[in-house]
């Protein structure tokens, strides 16, 4: 009895052992390769479970399980030269996918990691050729996208040969080498020096304007004052002379009076100044005769 159970469990090990080497699962996530005797018989990219030849260790049947979903590799600190001599370092990515699994199997024997150093030569090639064609403000404006999707078709058809479909390439930093950095920073304070010097010359030129303006109203403005006040006083002293005349034509013993008083106020006011005249002169004569008609003494 034992000896039957044991045929049967055999039995049962070897049906299991045969099942289990002949089925494989792909999920949605992968695709699979056949390999039969080293030759790819079929390729299933749909999840789902799968039947196979057992035995792979005598190369039957062995399943190669490819990556069906989007990737990505970086590319860093690539130093780029554009069209006027100088450098850039400049960081990269790539999203791809696997398009076609026959392909890439036959192209890099389905090492992804072979199939990114591929790539990464290329697009190394692609970010020299792109950057090489523009000046250096380019890859700084909004020139830039267009630049990426440039490096893109110029990465496609090498990658379409190792049966990798390239989805999009973003560049995600450019920066200036430390040389270019230096000198790009001289550059840049000299021309704000300048554009400042520029800006005190202009100012100057306008203050020096603007001063030679007002001293010109100035002048105008003294020359108009010095004429309007001759005006006044001729005006003033015409007018004097004409209340003179007038005064002396109505009574002219008062006129003769009014003048030499207001002579003796001017000459007597307290002005230092020291007049030596004699008694009997006729500037005195309102003193000795306020009718100013007695003759001087003999």
């Amino acid at each position: 009895m034992s000896g039957r159970f044991s045929v049967v469990a055999l039995i049962v090990a070897v049906i299991a052992f045969f099942a289990y080497n002949s089925v494989y699962v792909v999920n949605e996530r992968e695709q699979a390769i056949v390999l039969r005797f080293g030759e790819i018989v079929d390729v299933n990219n749909q999840p789902g479970l799968y039947f196979k030849m057992p035995f792979p260790f005598v190369e039957a049947d062995n399943i190669q399980i490819i990556e069906d979903r989007k990737l990505r590799f970086d590319l860093d600190d690539i130093r780029v030269q554009v069209s006027g001599g100088k450098f850039y370092e400049v960081d990269a990515f790539v999203v791809y996918r696997i398009a076609d699994a026959r392909r890439f199997r036959e192209a890099v024997s389905g090492d992804l990691v072979s199939a990114e150093q591929r790539l990464r030569t290329r697009l190394d090639s692609a970010l020299r050729r792109v950057y090489g064609l523009r000046g250096f403000e380019a890859a700084l404006s909004e020139e830039r996208g267009s630049m990426m999707r440039e490096v893109r078709d110029q990465l496609r058809p090498d990658a379409v040969s190792l049966g990798i479909e390239v989805e999009d390439v973003r560049i995600r930093r450019t920066d200036l080498t430390q040389e270019v950095s230096d000198q790009t920073y001289e550059r840049m304070k000299a021309e704000r020096l300048a554009e400042a010097e520029l800006i005190r010359a202009r100012g100057r030129e306008r203050a020096q304007t603007l001063r030679a303006r007002a001293d010109r109203q100035v002048v105008e403005i003294r020359a108009e004052a010095q004429r309007e006040s001759e005006i006044l006083r001729g005006q003033g002293d015409a007018e004097r002379n004409r209340v003179f005349a007038e005064a002396f034509g109505r009574d002219q013993e008062f006129f003769e009076f009014y003048r030499t008083m207001a002579a003796y106020r001017q000459a007597l006011e307290q002005s230092g100044t020291t007049m030596v005249l004699s008694p009997d002169s006729d500037f005195f004569r309102y003193f000795r005769d306020p009718a100013g008609t007695a003759p001087p003494p003999r």
